[in-house]
Formats: C-alpha cells, structure tokens, sequence
C-alpha cells in the first residue's frame, strides 16, 4: 500500500514520518547529504509519496528524490498551519505533513525547471550585487554631507568626471579612507554585475517570450527577464486573470473614475430628483443677514 512520507527539512538533517494504513509514525532522522538520502530513499516504494516545505535546501532534495517515488509534493509553509501549532516540534512537524498529505489536504507549490531556475538564481545574485553597489554609493553620499560638502556638480557622481572630482577633495584621512574603500568596492562589483547581466542577456535573448515582451516599449531585457522568471511555464496558468493575481495587478473591478457612469432612472423621469447642492460659503442665513456679512444664524427674539 503507498505510503505518505512527511519530511522536516532542517540544514543538517531530516526528521522523517511516515503515514500508513491510517497510523502516523516518526521513522528517525536522515542526514541532508546526497549519498545519504540517494540511500534512504531507495527504501521507499515505487507508490509512496514525499511532502516537505519550502526551504532553502528543499529544492535539490526534491530533485534527488523525484526517481524513487511516485510523487514529492513541496508545500508553503503557510499553507501546513504548521506554524500557528501550539506544541511544534521536528517530529510534530514530520509527523503532522505526512498526515496532511495522506488526506489529500497539501496544495503543491509549482517546482521550477532547469532554465527557470537558473534565470532566478542569476537575478537573484544581479539584485544583490546591485544592493551592495548602492550601499557603497549611500556610504560616499554620507561622507559629503559630514563633510560640509553638499552635492556634487555633476549629474553622475560616480562617472569619470565624478570620481576625478572625488579623488581631488580634501578630506580627513578617515574620511578619505571610506570614500576609497567605496570606490574599490563600486568598481569590483560593476565588473560582476556586467558579467552576470551578460549571462542573463545571453540566456534571454534566446527565449522566444522574453523577446516579445522586449517589444513593449519601457521594458528591458532585466525586466522581460525577471518577469519570465517569475512566472516559468505561463501555460500553467488557465486565465489570465491568475497571472495578473501573481503580480497584483489587474483589478478584479475597474476603477470608479474609469467605469461609465450610469444615469439614475429616477432622476432621468424626473422623479425623486434632488435640488441642486449649493456650497456651504453661499448659502443664506436666516434673517436679514447676507452670505458675505455673517455666517451663524441670528437668534430669533419672541
């Protein structure tokens, strides 16, 4: 009889569970070494089925799994409730996935493909060696506004004219230590952005979706690629209206100022119309007093 397997995933090992003729048991621990669970999942039978939560390492044990069992399910650890459980432990959380999966209640995460993968992988290092860049630049910044420096006059502080300007400032040594260090640290890792955008580049331009999407004006090859990244196999999406989810956008209603507005039946008979709203700073007072002179109203005197 197939089994479910629940698998908590941790950095070193796994805790194991195992889901079978309506009993849930612990079956141990598994080292998070290739050989290691290439050996253990042979145990397993043809019909089984595998359901861990998405971590960091979950990927490539999915991978080495696959061949052994009928199914590896890789669920959102927001979907389990295994995070609001009052007594939470390894063999808890084992235990609580493979009673999960042998209900039929874990909803599969979409497991990328090799290209798609590695398209996140590379933005994922492009965003941040970009991070790091702009945080040299920040420290640099900082150090002309401690100086009494204010901005520079140049549009681009960080081009040929820019950096010859900062090498010619004089400032305390401390002072001229950071912005040399920033420097060294911008020009190290301009040189690994191009280089990775290079990879992306390459790789993108051989994907017929990402150049179509280069045709809509404003979007670049990072964006295009990015996009695709995100998504993988569109055709995994039955209405366009989930993609649109994926990214929020896409209102599920049009805006008010967008929507046609749509004339009262009553109002166009005639019927029930209401007299027109005359602003507050031109209605009349009672009494003999006007708009312009006073704005209360004068106690009538019996």
């Amino acid at each position: 009889m197939a089994r479910a397997i629940g698998l908590d995933v941790h950095l070193e090992f796994c805790e194991v569970a195992i889901a079978e003729d309506g009993a849930v048991r612990s079956a141990g621990r598994v080292q998070t070494k290739p050989q290691d669970l290439e050996l253990f999942a042979q145990s397993w039978g043809a019909d089984d089925r595998v359901a861990l939560e998405v971590t960091g390492n979950a990927w490539e044990i999915a991978r080495i799994l696959e061949p052994h069992v009928a199914r590896v399910v890789v669920v959102s650890p927001s979907d389990t409730g295994i995070r609001q459980a009052r007594a939470k432990s390894d063999r808890l959380d084992a235990r609580t996935l493979a009673k999960l999966l042998a209900s039929g209640e874990l909803d599969a995460v979409w497991m990328p493909d090799r290209a798609t993968w590695v398209m996140r992988r590379r933005l994922s290092r492009r965003g941040q060696l970009v991070w790091a860049r702009s945080r040299a630049k920040n420290e640099i910044h900082a150090v002309l506004m401690r100086c009494l420096i204010g901005r520079a006059p140049f549009a681009d502080l960080f081009g040929v004219k820019g950096r010859r300007w900062l090498g010619e400032l004089e400032l305390p040594v401390e002072e001229r230590e950071t912005v040399d260090a920033g420097m060294r640290q911008i020009e190290f890792l301009d040189t690994e952005i191009a280089q990775v955008e290079r990879l992306i580049a390459r790789e993108a331009l051989a994907s017929v979706e990402i150049r179509r999407l280069m045709t809509v004006p404003g979007v670049n090859v990072i964006v295009a690629a990015s996009f695709m990244a995100a998504i993988g196999d569109i055709h995994r999406f039955p209405q366009s209206a989930q993609t649109r989810r994926l990214f929020g956008s896409g209102p599920a209603r049009a805006p008010a100022r967008q929507r046609p507005r749509q004339p009262r039946p009553d109002l166009q008979a005639g019927v029930g119309a209401r007299p027109p709203r005359v602003p507050a700073s031109s209605r009349a007072c009672p009494g003999c007093c006007s708009p312009a002179k006073r704005t209360t109203p004068t106690p009538s005197r019996r």
